[in-house]
């Protein structure tokens, strides 16, 4: 299969006229990095940082050289950063995919009576999975176009076609993304279904015939019959694929020995997709329970060796009703990942389910098993990533809350970006939790250039620390008044921060491909890449991303350094759902208390809107008066101390993990798009939110 390396315009014609990503100019990032990390950093450490950027950015320095390099790149590339993105963000990480970077889509929690009518829902979902596939096939899909800012560019849709047509081939050094061609071989016609660790081909076009869904059913019924076959059980060898890139990839040369095994594994390379037909996983489950089932399957004891991770997509159906699915990351963005489940959900809601009844007896060939030679060998590989996969599922912690207080509505009568405001309570809760802030992703889409994927919002701006310490200081001298502009001015920041991103001109990318043309140009490492104050601005605490959805569902996904969180969330009209996670082993972080202090922040924020705009508007007065109750309680949480405050310091400077988790933002587009003059308009036409 060949390498995602060429220029996707020529057999999709989906970026014609679409401009180029920009080339920000060298000074411009320099400057903002130094803006961007000043408040980060000890004095000694920032001015050490500042030498090195000073020095790198000299007139006939190696910046100006970079730069230079750079350009001529981005007149010869479609687009100048994808490839050294998508190396750095995910091909060159060795970590384990499940938890460290695919996310999951938890659908809503389904009722099934009987074990056919899980059988059933996933008929069901196959058969929109094909017609979602027909619209791509056809290039019948609709173009998304940006909304808020530079509303109504068309953005780029090459993501798409990679939902069904791509595989993460694991590699020693560094994984490749490959994609099916169909100028060189037939599109694929079948899926594999993952039933008890085994797996089996189900051919979806048989003699030129699309399955219908009472076809799609019977040929489930008897996987499932199949897997029930107590002697014909084979190892699980979907445990291989959630090891670490390197020992999978080593793992997969030794399969390759036996042709038998050969053959199964092309047959797992090139299908749609995977259904996981899982089995019931134990007692009721919470939203936090079905989440860490979605990623990581609940470990070798329940639904871990049944999932096959290098697959873009894997639909989950239990048969207790814990539904979702699993992507790997390296092909798409969240944005894609939504879109194409949205379409699911909304097809199997408004196209009923067309089945009576299984048919009895059918003429349609069975399913075929996937075989597997095992030496001793594989079984030993087997049992060693069996181990790891038990770590990782022990060590994730896990918490999905519904804040019910109040949701964008709120704040977009306060005339705010919803995105901001939350971005600013998260800065304000981890400060409540740890007692300082951190490098902070937030992820924001460029898909208005060509092959556009995403660049980082950093949403840890000196505005917001200024908030958050007016918040936390303790000095009741501090007025409401100067509260809520120092809000406004931090919410102001991360506006203009996003409006940089989203047009191209933030700093991580720009950053990341001068370290790269560095590298390709066989220089020396320029020395402010090896700086502290670097590996710090790249070592993200605080991995979040905004997946609103419009049918219910969550997104989740765990951290990106061992002591970090991983926060995603979803706005609604009348509440948010966040999704918040970290490792157990950390003694820095714990989900539970960081939704605590997030939920305190919260309301602690709407009480400070409320009685601003009380004080601003005589008719609210008495509203206000109502709240004078909880200031006392708010009082007492401000100086509350810090749950984290002794370990405040403890691996503030350890070197990053390189892989940051970045999920797409929006429905249609990632951004927060509200101007500080026209926050109240730009809303009303579609915000990030």
């Amino acid at each position: 299969m060949p390498v995602l390396d060429r220029d996707p315009s020529k057999d999709l014609g989906d970026l014609e006229g679409l401009p180029k990503l920009p080339l920000p100019a060298l000074k411009d990032t320099l400057d903002m990095y130094l803006r961007c990390m000043k408040h980060l950093l000890t004095e000694e450490q920032f001015n050490k940082t500042q030498n090195l950027v000073k020095e790198f950015g000299a007139p006939g320095g190696v910046g100006e050289l970079l730069q230079s390099k750079l350009m001529e790149r981005r007149e010869n590339k479609a687009n100048w950063v994808y490839d050294y993105w998508l190396n750095d963000m995910y091909l060159n990480n060795r970590l384990a995919l499940p938890v460290n970077s695919s996310p999951a889509m938890v659908f809503p929690q389904q009722t099934f009576r009987a074990p056919i009518d899980s059988l059933r829902f996933a008929a069901h979902l196959i058969s929109g999975v094909l017609e979602y596939k027909t619209l791509l096939d056809a290039h019948a899909l609709p173009v998304d176009y940006a909304r808020g800012q530079l509303a109504g560019t068309p953005l780029c849709m090459e993501q798409y076609y990679r939902l069904f047509t791509s595989y993460r081939l694991p590699g020693l050094d560094r994984d490749t993304l490959v994609a099916q061609e169909s100028t060189v071989m037939p599109e694929p016609d079948h899926i594999i279904v993952a039933c008890r660790n085994q797996f089996f081909v189900l051919d979806v076009v048989i003699n030129f015939r699309r399955l219908n869904e009472r076809d799609l059913l019977t040929q489930l019924d008897k996987i499932v019959k199949m897997a029930d076959s107590e002697e014909e059980e084979l190892p699980p060898i979907g445990l291989l694929t959630s090891d670490g890139r390197t020992e999978w990839a080593e793992s997969r040369s030794v399969l390759m020995r036996e042709s038998t095994n050969r053959d199964s594994l092309d047959m797992i390379e090139r299908c749609l997709c995977l259904v996981c037909l899982d089995d019931a996983s134990g007692p009721q489950l919470s939203d936090s329970s079905r989440a860490m089932l979605m990623l990581h399957g609940g470990g070798v004891a329940k639904n871990g060796g049944n999932r096959w991770y290098d697959k873009p997509m894997q639909f989950v159906v239990g048969a207790d009703g814990c539904c979702g699915v699993v992507c790997e990351h390296s092909a798409f963005e969240g944005i894609v990942l939504v879109q194409c489940t949205e379409y699911l959900l909304k097809y199997m809601i408004g196209s009923p389910s067309k089945l009576v009844r299984a048919a009895s007896v059918s003429e349609l060939p069975a399913p075929r098993r996937l075989r597997w030679k095992c030496t001793p060998e594989i079984h030993k590989l087997l049992a060693s990533s069996a181990d790891k996969l038990q770590r990782l599922v022990r060590n994730l912690d896990i918490n999905v809350h519904k804040f019910c207080a109040y949701g964008k509505e709120f704040i977009k009568k306060q005339k705010m970006s919803p995105d901001a405001y939350i971005q600013v309570a998260l800065q304000l809760a981890y400060y409540r939790c740890h007692g300082r802030p951190v490098s902070t992703y937030e992820s924001a889409s460029i898909r208005r250039f060509q092959q556009g994927r995403v660049d980082n919002i950093r949403s840890a701006t000196p505005e917001a620390l200024a908030f958050v310490k007016a918040m936390t200081d303790g000095k009741l001298s501090t007025s409401d008044k100067e509260k809520m502009e120092l809000l406004q001015s931090a919410i102001t920041a991360q506006t203009k921060y996003t409006i940089l991103a989203i047009t191209g001109m933030a700093i991580d990318n720009h950053l990341l491909g001068l370290r790269e043309i560095a590298h390709e140009l066989k220089l020396e490492k320029p020395e402010l890449f090896k700086d502290e104050g670097y590996l710090i601005s790249n070592q993200f605490i605080l991995s979040t991303s905004q997946v609103p959805t419009t049918v219910e569902m969550f997104c989740c996904y765990g951290p990106v350094v061992p002591n970090g969180y991983g926060t995603c969330y979803n706005p609604q009209t009348n509440h948010i759902i966040f999704s918040v996670s970290s490792f157990h082993e950390s003694p820095q972080t714990c989900s539970a208390e960081f939704v605590d202090c997030l939920v305190q922040t919260l309301l602690y924020m709407r009480d400070l809107c409320k009685r601003c705009n009380s004080a601003s508007n005589p008719n609210e007065q008495r509203k206000g008066q109502a709240l004078d109750s909880q200031t006392q309680t708010e009082t007492n949480w401000q100086n509350k101390t810090p749950q984290k405050h002794s370990e405040l310091s403890k691996n503030q400077q350890t070197v990053p993990q390189v892989l940051v988790n970045t999920l797409d933002q929006t429905k249609v587009e990632a951004q927060t798009q509200t101007s500080s003059q026209g926050e109240a308009h730009t809303l009303q036409n579609g915000s990030k939110s």
